[in-house]
């Protein structure tokens, strides 16, 4: 019974120890790649904290001038100030972007396009999930408005700019939840019906359809896109579900760390050879599978121009 005991007291503190190594096991993709980006420009979202943080920090270190897109400029601010110092690159640039408010990413885009001769790299890596129910500035459910329409608006606006800099790459995070999203059309906003948990899942699977109709649409452009899935991250994303916190508190061992959610956004931004595998979902720095719903071109297509219609956008 005391020895029993004993193992139960020092369990927590042997899982403490053992963490690295338990880590280390679980985070099987790492990006290899040696590629180096000097006179290459990048834009990541939401890159002032977890793995959008991690990602740019490696995109300085490999010398491209990066872009913090980020909502809490203050914040994106330390953050640039951080990766400056550890990767001795200066180019390192916060721009606000609230991707909750359409007007706020025309105007980043402008500002952008004026700035820069140039985009090689865009991570669509921001995002929101398991809120309560709430709208964007333009009335859209906040997980469809930030996680999908955001950034389809976003990559819009920057398309050009990606094809005079080609070759480029569009890089959106999604999620293995995307298994179980569903698009319904006839309440895509959530006013009907409304599961915070699962209007994540719809908006991840509509990450993967806007990427594999992006790549359709794209082909023979110089601009080649790819969704992935980062793992189970410990990250500020879940900060709006106690029960996620309590579940990532539970398992906190077992969760990669930011760096490590990083490699397979790296790895699709960075590997070589990588043009024939456009538009397929990564995981571990491997494609991996996607569910039934992923794969469907029709709904991928109606995706697509029901975003237009949503944001003003040509439908062509």
């Amino acid at each position: 019974m005391i020895v029993l005991l004993i193992l139960f007291l020092f369990f927590p503190f042997l899982l403490y120890v053992a963490a690295p190594q338990i880590r280390k096991m679980l985070a099987f993709g790492v990006c290899t790649s040696t590629v180096q980006l000097p006179g290459k420009v990048a834009i990541v979202t939401g890159a002032n904290t977890g793995i959008g943080k991690e990602t740019a920090k490696e995109l300085a270190r490999r010398g491209a001038r990066v872009y913090l897109a980020c909502r809490d400029v203050q914040k994106g601010e330390l953050v640039a100030r951080e990766i400056q110092a550890i990767t001795g690159n200066q180019q390192v640039l916060v721009r606000k972007l609230d991707l909750a408010d359409t007007k706020c990413i025309r105007a980043f885009a402008k500002d952008f396009l004026a700035e820069e001769k140039h985009l090689h790299i865009l991570i669509n890596n921001a995002g929101v999930m398991m809120c309560p129910y709430s709208k964007t500035a333009d009335g859209f459910e906040m997980h469809m408005g930030v996680n999908h329409l955001g950034h389809f608006l976003l990559t819009h606006l920057l398309l050009e700019k990606l094809k005079a800099s080609a070759p480029s790459r569009v890089i959106n995070v999604s999620s293995w939840g995307h298994h179980l999203g569903r698009i319904h059309f006839h309440n895509l906003q959530g006013e009907k019906f409304y599961h915070s948990g699962l209007a994540y899942c719809h908006s991840k699977l509509a990450n993967i359809l806007f990427t594999r109709e992006l790549a359709r649409r794209l082909q023979g452009s110089g601009i080649t896109t790819y969704s992935v899935h980062p793992g189970s991250v410990s990250s500020e994303l879940i900060r709006h579900s106690s029960f996620m916190r309590l579940m990532w508190w539970l398992f906190y061992y077992f969760l990669k760390t930011p760096q490590q959610g990083a490699q397979t956004s790296l790895y699709c931004a960075l590997a070589e050879g990588l043009e024939v595998l456009n538009g397929n979902h990564f995981s571990d720095c491997h494609v991996t599978w996607v569910s039934a719903q992923a794969r469907n071109e029709t709904i991928a297509r109606r995706l697509w121009d029901v975003s237009c219609d949503l944001l003003g956008l040509p439908v062509d």
